[in-house]
């Protein structure tokens, strides 16, 4: 017997050993990649502009991993005393509290200092607090008045804390049910602190933890995640004077917050470094992504101003040409610089060779309208060809024409142009992929999503303005 119980002790403490090697590898990977992350962002003043709070809080988190600072944050309703459970914790009065709405008007914080004498049933736990730094975020509540500003600076500070606290003082509201529904979506532990339990007599106590317990929450907590706590309890003394009369009187006692204590130590130490770790790269992936973007819809911008100078270029260098062999070279010519042009905006490294390799396969893909593109351009190239060789010899009546074939042509050229661009721009922007689809399929879907005749009439309208000025 002996022997077995040693064995099991010797296994469980290799595999807490193991644990803690995996965790601290854990956590170094996280650190890593998020100061990857902080040292890779270049970006423009345009990138940055909007997302400054987030890139600064990037390097802020980084700073969590690198100090081991966890952040526990307290939400709840006005009135509920999120302010004196973080009191109690402290064991002094660092929060504003009082009987007043809504005291907390922003978010406050304060470090959380364990001391070794707290909680002696736990030296496990104490570890944490001992090793580590804990801040404690008091938050205004979350049906004050502009609510929805606060209420949105909450989330917030949900996303970035690693551990909260709900605090209520009775059964849940409509509006605490869904405050904490929210919140559970963020992702994060939650403990449910039932809160003022001094004010109910023990049976009404328990019946109303039950129903939290057991109809309120059931769907969002597990029943270990609702403690129990009276942060400032208040006592009533009984006093008789000397002529028979019974004083009553009211004063504050000691907070009963062990149990608290207790639970949020123990999440710390079991879980707080693979929170911590977690936390921040979940916030960084999400600020990745914003940043990620604002660059594409920056280069989108980009790219489309681009798309258009091309589709004009195109347009006007056929509609002026003469020589039909010229037209159709020239109009590819644009086409495959384009093409380069879109590359080097989204920072994708492409040849010359590449770039006609892409509008061969792109011209595949369009299918019909680049035979009609190339039949019309060798059609109305030739017409318009014959128009100009014949000026001279119709006293240049035969130029009216000529420019109507010519815009037409231009108007052709000019849409196939915008197009390939279009359908460039979405490969490119896809990693230089055309994803499960395939190209013939993404060239469809952006072909049905362009209006031809506003594309042609724009092109018209420019062309004619610059001939009209010439």
């Amino acid at each position: 017997m002996f022997s077995l119980n040693w064995d099991i002790k010797a296994i469980e403490e290799t595999l807490e050993s193991f644990t803690e090697i995996q965790t601290a590898i854990n956590y170094k990977q996280a650190q890593k990649s998020l100061q990857n992350l902080v040292n890779q962002l270049d970006l423009t003043t345009e990138e940055q502009f909007g997302l400054e709070g987030e890139i600064e809080h990037l390097g802020f988190m980084l700073e969590k991993l690198e100090q081991t600072k966890l952040q526990i944050v307290a939400f709840g309703l006005v009135g509920r005393g999120k302010s004196s459970v973080l009191n109690a914790l402290l064991g002094q009065e660092i929060f504003q509290a009082g009987p007043l709405h809504g005291v907390t008007q922003k978010i406050e914080r304060q470090d959380w200092k364990i001391e070794q004498h707290i909680i002696s049933s736990l030296s496990q736990a104490l570890s944490y607090g001992q090793k580590h730094q804990i801040e404690l975020l008091d938050t205004p509540g979350l049906d004050e008045v502009n609510g929805e500003s606060r209420e949105e600076i909450a989330r917030q500070i949900a996303k970035q804390a690693d551990l909260i606290l709900f605090i209520v003082a009775g059964d849940l509201s409509k509006l605490e049910y869904q405050a904490l529904s929210t919140l559970r979506e963020v992702g994060k532990p939650i403990i449910l602190v039932f809160n003022k339990i001094d004010q109910y007599p023990e049976a009404d106590r328990q019946a109303i933890y039950e129903k939290i317990r057991d109809e309120r929450v059931k769907e969002l907590l597990w029943p270990d995640e609702i403690v129990m706590v009276a942060a400032s309890p208040l006592v009533s003394q009984v006093t008789r004077s000397l002529d028979g009369s019974v004083k009553v009187k009211k004063f504050r006692s000691d907070p009963q917050v062990e149990a608290l204590k207790l639970k949020i130590l123990d999440i710390l130490h079991r879980e707080g470094k693979a929170l911590l770790a977690l936390n921040s790269l979940f916030y960084a992936d999400s600020v990745n992504e914003q940043i990620i973007q604002r660059k594409m819809s920056i280069r989108n911008a980009a790219a489309e101003s681009l798309i258009q100078r091309a589709m004009m270029t195109k347009a006007i260098a056929v509609a002026l040409n003469p020589v039909t062999a010229l037209d159709l070279l020239t109009g590819a010519v644009v086409d495959v610089a384009m093409i380069l042009s879109l590359s080097h905006l989204y920072g994708i490294p492409m040849t010359q060779k590449g770039a006609i390799a892409l509008l061969k396969n792109i011209g595949l893909s369009m299918g019909g309208i680049t035979a009609s593109d190339f039949l019309a351009s060798l059609g109305l190239g030739s017409l318009k060809g014959l128009l100009g060789v014949s000026a001279p010899l119709t006293g240049g009546a035969s130029l009216v024409p000529y420019l109507g074939v010519g815009l037409t042509q231009a108007g052709v050229a000019g849409f196939s142009c915008y197009a390939i661009g279009q359908i460039t721009k979405t490969y490119l922007a896809n990693g230089a992929c055309w994803g499960p689809s395939g190209p013939k399929a993404v060239a469809e879907n952006i072909l049905n999503s362009l209006d031809e005749t506003s594309i042609l009439s724009r092109i018209k309208e420019e062309l004619q303005a610059k001939m009209t000025r010439s």
